[in-house]
C-alpha cells in the first residue's frame, strides 16, 4: 500500500503524458521527431552536444541509442523559468537574453536502456529548454537535448513517463518514421535504385 501511494505521487508530479509516445532525436539533421502512437506526426529543431557523441562521465557529450524518459519537472513553470539542480530558481528568462546559459522551462530526464548508455541518467543528460533558442539548430549543447521552450514545453505534455526516447547518428530519413514522415508531411519521393 506504501508503495502504491508513494509512486502515485511521485506520478502526479511527472505531469500528464503518453507513454506510448515516442522520440528519435537525429544528431545529423539536429532534429527530434515525435511519434505518437506509432504515427510520425511533427518535427522540432533541437540542438546537441558542441563536443560531439559519448558515453563517458565527463565528456558532456551527447550519448546514442535506446533511453527513456525517467522523470518530468517544471509541470506549470512558466516558459523560461530556470532551472539549478532540478528546482526553480524564481527567475524567469526571455528568449536569446544575453548573458549565461541556464536550464529553462522544463527538464525531461532520460534513462539509458543500453550497456553503452547506461550511465545517462547519472550523466543528468536532459532534454530541456534553453534560452539560447539561435543555436538551436546547431550542436550546441554540453551533452543535453535543447530545444527551444514553446517545444519542450508542447513535448513535455506529450511524452509520459517510462516514454521511449531513440538518438541516432544518422538523418531522421533514414528511419522507418522518418522517412513516413518525410513521405506525408514534406513530399519527399524516394528515388528508385538503379
Amino acid at each position: 500500500m506504501v508503495a502504491c501511494v508513494a509512486m502515485a505521487m511521485l506520478l502526479s508530479n511527472c505531469g500528464n503524458g503518453d507513454s506510448r509516445n515516442s522520440v528519435i532525436i537525429s544528431v545529423k539533421d539536429q532534429k527530434m521527431l515525435l511519434v505518437e502512437k506509432g504515427k510520425p506526426v511533427k518535427t522540432y529543431p533541437v540542438s546537441t552536444s558542441k563536443f560531439g557523441l559519448g558515453n563517458q562521465r565527463g565528456s558532456m557529450r551527447t550519448p546514442l541509442g535506446k533511453m527513456a524518459v525517467a522523470r518530468k519537472i517544471g509541470k506549470g513553470a512558466r516558459s523560461g523559468t530556470v532551472f539549478k539542480s532540478r528546482k526553480r530558481t524564481g527567475e524567469v528568462l526571455k528568449p536569446n537574453s544575453p548573458g549565461r546559459d541556464p536550464i529553462v522551462s522544463r527538464i525531461i530526464w532520460l534513462s539509458g536502456k543500453q550497456a553503452h548508455n547506461r550511465n545517462t541518467y547519472s550523466r543528468y543528460i536532459y532534454i530541456h529548454g534553453t534560452p539560447v533558442e539561435r543555436h538551436i539548430g546547431y550542436p550546441a549543447s554540453y551533452g543535453c537535448i535543447r530545444m527551444k521552450s514553446r517545444d519542450v514545453i508542447a513535448l513535455y505534455r506529450r511524452l509520459g513517463v517510462g516514454s521511449k526516447v531513440r538518438i541516432i547518428r544518422g538523418g531522421l530519413i533514414d528511419t522507418k518514421e522518418g522517412l513516413a514522415y518525410a513521405i506525408r508531411k514534406e513530399g519527399y519521393a524516394p528515388v528508385a535504385g538503379n
